[in-house]
């Protein structure tokens, strides 16, 4: 077991998650090949599609105010500085120029508003784009858009100068010079080495005046903006009334806003049921407890059952509903035994407080009913992540053996499939399903065994009985293959319990699933006991903890979690690493691959297992599901299985040198992160399994993430990353091999997990050099398989989206992958829109309690739901002028 007393590494405070240092050293490596070669697997995957509430805009009436909730007022308006959050995002999106803006599948599309066209338009000697400014493009102080705010931004965040207090810098230290074209709306930028993600820069784009100067850099965009070209403009941020004002922008010259005020108002998570029954919201990014009350709300409001004991806050968030009914059903003790008049008085009160709870939750039903759910898969995933610098999962075969006990799709249903969303597990730690670059190589890594699970530990050492003291001298973890041979003996004495008649694994089988299953409900039901009364999203995915929510992100905002740190499941057998794809240092077994210890000292590298072991990764995970409608999470293979996917469970603890096999997994103990737990139950319950012992730890959720995931101090935690447009140049900086620093300690940028190799940096390194697309794709897929066969980080599911809003909010919801086009963001015109009907959100039809009715499929996209009314089936051609450009200036 892995314990710190002090942090054992340290994170570079000019990274975050769309950071990569990238080098010019670029070998020829043998290729580990991803299971799809030409990325067909991202048309098979489903991916579930926004849900906005579209219409045409004449359709949308002219003026009103927007009430948007937000996290917290941000710090700061400058993207680029480490304490930005989603809310300064939001904010840039409206108020700044992004020349590239993210499409439905995530793909980076010229924005028309500001470019004419960019493309490159040299490739040797020297890479160069050319952009070329829409002529109408003016800051809000009338100043023209040119290339003297291109060079101010390079300059500031080229890494070069450090006065300017910057998060990323990410491809602006690979721009050699920028200048001037044949003329003013002309800009060429030339590049010193070859970048691929060039689409990636200048969004958004901020004035000289900000950019031109370390102090306006530093501080002169915190609070405000000197200029904005945007379709609205910054009007005021209140941070007593905890309120930031947009209004439209006089000097904007694209497609008028509909809107004339959006006011983003600052509501915690745990507030935003009382604030959106009050009517003080129109959109509110929520959790699923919500999202339950919401639609048992219009369920009634409809002419459905009326209320029942516990409807509301299903699961871990149960309504004052439920617990007066329950209080109701069960005499008080004073009443029991007729006691005295002071008894008979606290009984009294109690029920009192319990009746007007009641009818606080009912009144707050009420409001609710006024809200439709509007639901998608948001881009981001939930990872497991798995700590290879020291302890047991410093051996790669100790990880990979986590990796395969998991059963990736269980735990993916038990999250989504209650909201009627697509359940497959992603196939990719460097894109999502519906994305271009999506390819599942998780076959890398190999599907849920038990058996083969149980055979890598045995391999290592880790065997029935091992937890005997015998020599103490001898460590367990990283050191378990200072004597191979006497390992494979164990292993092989370790793992005899899978030699046993198929019949009777089948049967163990059976009442081992049987087991966990009731397991799971137990826990699920001791979770929901503990959850709060009142409307503090208890059972929510508010412990989802998602990296870089707090920082500086490209596109839109991915979530409005600010305040955290933040596939289809491999089909067949495992891939056995091909000997001529294993070079020397893939060869060595045990140790963290790649890594080094603290005091600098080089620790055994690992790129990918050899074949006499199956290649695994890992990869934090966290989200949310009710805990009364979450699926059993189950371990072992199905009945069916055969012996090849399925063993006995193990007698008991598995041991090493006199050392028990105990992970100690780190979860924070917050009154948001109940499902968390539950989710981190299903993967200790499913580690038992195999023999595996986990120790669970739980932790202030304000000091999860800082003094625990980023410093080191954990086995097993689970926290989210969002999906990105560039994974050649974000995607590097989580998976890159960590180096020591010049103190000795371990510089791992935003690679908590501490696994990585120098292959693996050098695929991201050609990928991002890379100037063919398809080419760069392929580059990316081996990185991917490369990161699965570390075993490092394991993708569990994708992240449900979402959103309650006002039916007659129009294009504003869920956006999924899309960036909001704010312009054609309003409220539909009754006159020619007709009057609202009921509306079903994305994903699944609406029902008590969200439970998915009958027909719903689990694998049931939103678009192919009957949820909308005729206005919410309205002409959607105008969601984005972006993705009517082509790629032909975009080469």
């Amino acid at each position: 077991m892995s314990q710190v007393g002090a942090p054992r590494g340290r994170t570079c405070s000019r990274t975050i998650r769309s950071v990569a240092l990238l080098t010019s050293g670029v070998l020829a490596l043998p290729v580990l090949a991803a299971c799809s070669s030409d990325g067909d697997e991202r048309s098979k995957a489903p991916a579930a599609a926004q849900d906005v509430g579209p219409a045409a805009r004449d359709r949308i009436a002219d003026g009103g105010t927007l009430r948007w909730a937000v996290d917290t007022v941000p710090t700061t308006l400058n993207t680029f500085q480490a304490d930005a959050d989603a809310a300064t995002s939001r904010i840039a999106g409206a108020v700044l120029p992004s020349l590239f803006t993210l499409d439905k599948t995530g793909r980076p599309q010229r924005n028309p508003d500001y470019l004419e066209s960019a493309k490159i338009i040299e490739r040797e000697p020297k890479q160069v784009v050319l952009y070329k400014l829409n002529q109408q493009a003016v800051w809000s102080d009338g100043r023209e858009l040119g290339a003297a705010d291109f060079v101010a931004q390079w300059r500031a965040l080229s890494g070069k100068d450090s006065a300017y207090w910057t998060a990323r810098n990410a491809g602006y230290e690979r721009i050699q010079k920028i200048e001037r074209g044949a003329n003013d709306l002309e800009v060429r930028v030339t590049f010193n080495k070859p970048y691929a993600d060039w689409r990636a820069l200048f969004s958004p784009l901020y004035p000289k005046d900000v950019m031109g100067a370390p102090n306006s850099f530093n501080d002169g965009a915190r609070a405000k903006l000197k200029a904005t070209a945007g379709p609205f403009q910054l009007k005021e941020m209140d941070r007593a009334d905890r309120e930031i004002t947009l209004v439209r922008n006089p000097r904007w010259w694209g497609a008028r806003p509909k809107l004339d005020t959006i006011v983003l108002s600052a509501v915690p998570r745990d507030k935003r049921a009382a604030a959106l029954a009050a009517g003080t919201l129109d959109l509110a990014e929520i959790d699923s407890p919500v999202a339950e009350r919401i639609t048992q709300a219009r369920h009634n409001k409809g002419g459905g059952a009326g209320p029942q004991t516990g409807a509301g806050p299903a699961s871990g968030a149960r309504g004052p509903g439920a617990e007066t009914a329950a209080a109701s059903a069960t005499p008080s003790s004073a009443e029991e035994n007729g006691s005295d008049e002071e008894k008979a008085e606290a009984a009294r009160e109690s029920r009192e407080k319990k009746t007007r709870a009641l009818a606080k939750y009912a009144k707050e039903q009420r409001g609710l009913g006024g809200y439709v759910v509007r639901k998608s898969l948001e881009p981001a995933f939930t990872q497991l992540a798995l700590n290879g610098e020291t302890g047991p999962l410093a051996d790669e075969r100790v990880r990979r053996a986590v990796a395969r006990a998991l059963d990736r799709k269980k735990l993916a249903e038990a999250v989504l499939k209650p909201l009627g969303l697509p359940a497959n597990p992603p196939g990719s730690h460097l894109a999502l399903a519906g994305q271009h670059a999506y390819a599942d190589s998780s076959d890398a890594l190999g599907d849920q065994n038990t058996r083969e699970a149980q055979a890598l530990l045995a391999d290592a050492g880790w065997t029935p009985g091992g937890a005997v003291k015998k020599d103490d001298g001898t460590k367990a973890g990283s050191e378990a293959d200072a004597d191979k041979k006497k390992d494979k003996e164990k292993g092989e004495n370790g793992s005899e319990t899978s030699g046993t008649d198929k019949k009777k694994e089948d049967k163990e089988d059976k009442q081992e699933d049987k087991k966990e299953e009731k397991g799971d409900k137990e826990a699920d039901a001791k979770d929901s006991e503990s959850g709060s009364a009142s409307d503090s999203d208890s059972a929510s995915d508010e412990g989802a903890y998602i990296v870089g929510d707090n920082k500086p992100g490209r596109g839109a905002p991915l979530s409005e979690t600010g305040s955290r740190v933040i596939a289809p499941a491999a089909v067949g057998q495992a891939r056995w690493l091909d000997d001529a794809d294993v070079n020397a240092q893939d060869r060595q077994p045990g140790g963290m691959a790649g890594a080094y210890a603290p005091g600098g000292t080089a620790a055994p590298a690992t790129d990918s297992a050899s074949p006499s072991t199956t290649s695994s990764a890992s990869a934090s995970a966290s989200a949310s599901a009710s805990p009364s409608t979450t699926s059993s999470a189950s371990a072992s293979a199905s009945a069916s299985a055969s012996p090849s996917t399925s063993a006995s469970p193990l007698p008991g603890p598995l041991g090493k040198d006199g050392k028990p096999l105990t992970l100690r997994f780190v979860l924070p103990s917050g009154p948001g992160s109940e499902q968390l737990r539950t989710v981190g139950q299903k993967i200790a319950r499913m580690l038992d399994r195999i023999g595996i012992r986990t120790e669970i730890t739980k932790v202030a959720d304000a000091d999860y993430f800082k003094d625990h995931v980023a410093s080191g101090d954990y086995d097993l935690a689970l926290y989210s990353w969002p999906a990105t447009a560039y994974p050649a140049t974000d995607g590097r900086p989580i998976y890159a091999k960590p180096v020591p620093a010049s103190d000795g300690s371990l510089l791992v940028e935003q690679n908590y997990t501490r696994v990585g190799t120098d292959h693996i940096n050098q695929l991201f390194d050609q990928a991002a050099s890379e100037l063919d697309e398809k080419a760069a794709r392929d580059l990316l897929r081996r990185a991917d398989a490369r990161i699965w066969a570390a075993a490092g980080s394991i993708p569990l599911y994708q992240r449900p989206q979402l959103v309650a809003a006002k039916p007659a909010v129009a294009n504003a919801g869920a956006f999924a992958f899309a960036a909001p086009r704010y312009e054609d963001i309003g409220f539909k015109d009754p006159a020619k829109s007709g009057p609202e009907q009921p509306q079903k959100s994305a994903g699944a039809k609406e029902t008590a309690g969200a439970t998915r009715s009958p027909e719903a499929s689990p694998e049931e996209s939103p678009e192919a739901s009957p949820k909308e009314s005729a206005d919410e089936s309205a002409d959607t051609g105008n969601d984005s002028g972006n993705e009517s450009t082509g790629e032909s200036d975009e080469q």
